[in-house]
This record gives C-alpha cells, sequence and structure tokens, in this order.
C-alpha cells in the first residue's frame, strides 16, 4: 500500500529518505542545530531540494559542520569555499556561516548553549499543526519572528523568520507534516525534555 505524504516531496529516493526519516524530527543536538541553521541560510532565494542535493558538499567543505572549526576560518578558507562547486558561492552565505559558528560558541560560553536557547521558543516541546493542505501551512509565525529577532542579536545572519520557521519545521520544533501524511501521527508526539533541561525565556 502505497504510502501518503506531503506534497511538497518529489520522487527522488533521497528526497524521500528526508521527508520520511528527517524533517519534523526533534533535534536537540547543539552541532546538529547549527548544521541545519548552516543549510537553511544558505537555503535563502534557493529550494530545499537544491540545498538537499549538496548537503555531502557541504559536509566536506564546511569541515563536517564543526563551528569550532568553521569560527576559525581565514580569508584564504573563504577564498577557496568561493571557488568550491559544490555549495552555493555566495560571499554573504559563506560569511554568515563562519559569523554564525562564532555566534554559536558565544552563545555556548554565556550559558544557555544552542539547544536551551532555541527550544525555549518552543516552550521546550514540538509545537504539534493539523494542517490538511500544503498551502494552509504558514511561512511564517510569531514564534518564528521571536526567534529571529533573538538570534539576530546575539549576532547570527540569515535567520529571517523565514529561514528561522522553515529551520523549527526541519528539527521537529514543529510538526508541520498535514495530517493526511503518515508522518503526521509519527511526529506529532512531543519528545519527553531531556534531564536537567532549562525552560527559561532567553534574549
Amino acid at each position: 500500500m502505497a504510502r501518503t505524504r506531503c506534497g511538497w516531496v518529489n520522487d527522488d529516493p533521497l528526497y524521500v529518505a528526508y521527508h520520511d526519516e528527517e524533517w519534523g524530527v526533534p533535534v536537540r543536538d547543539d552541532h546538529r542545530l547549527y548544521e541545519m541553521l548552516l543549510l537553511e541560510g544558505a537555503q535563502a532565494g534557493l529550494s530545499w531540494y537544491t540545498i538537499l542535493k549538496k548537503r555531502e558538499a557541504y559536509r566536506r567543505a564546511f569541515d563536517g559542520f564543526d563551528p569550532e572549526r568553521i569560527a576559525r576560518y581565514d580569508a584564504a578558507k573563504v577564498a577557496s569555499l568561493l571557488e568550491d562547486p559544490g555549495i552555493v558561492r555566495n560571499r554573504l552565505k559563506v560569511h554568515a556561516a563562519i559569523g554564525n559558528a562564532r555566534a554559536w560558541l558565544a552563545l555556548r560560553e554565556s550559558g544557555p548553549g544552542f539547544s536551551d536557547f532555541l527550544w525555549d521558543f518552543s516552550g521546550g516541546e514540538t509545537i504539534v499543526n493539523a494542517w490538511r493542505r500544503v498551502d494552509d501551512v504558514p511561512a511564517t509565525t510569531p514564534t518564528s519572528q521571536a526567534m529571529s529577532k533573538a538570534l539576530k542579536r546575539r549576532g547570527f545572519r540569515f535567520v529571517g523568520p523565514t529561514i528561522c520557521y522553515a529551520f523549527m519545521q526541519a528539527v521537529g520544533m514543529v510538526n508541520d507534516h498535514v495530517t493526511s501524511c503518515f508522518r503526521w501521527k509519527e511526529c506529532g508526539r512531543p519528545l519527553p525534555e531531556p534531564p536537567g533541561s532549562r525552560r527559561v525565556r532567553r534574549t
């Protein structure tokens, strides 16, 4: 029996696997969240499918999405990235990835850590929506707008409200699978709060 999926996914096995196994699954790991923010920022003006096909090239080019290493990139490294055909060769996006790695480190050093900081915007749990059609899903929400403002205050770039909402969907802060999709119920149960986590609003 064929599975019903969200209408945005095509029949590429890579895209199907992403929809079925990753999109909407809660992510709490600081490094993985940085990876997704880097990729969502790279997506700006493009499609996620385009970025997904380049993800392995991004992983190679950006040292496994290691913020500690990316924060130390110099002009020579930037020049090599801008010559790499495997990634989106946009100077502003490359510099944003580096600046965001430095902001990630500063956030970790200041106390809350990236995961606690971000998950606080959804109350520490997955926001479960019940959209019937893909066209019903919003591009931004008051929550993504608040996240965007807070990240910008912390020095992050390419974190507008639309990027933040796409990020929230991808890392499971929001379950925006449509109700007819087989993944809606599977992603609909909020993940238990990790031991010792905090739910203090941070700005």
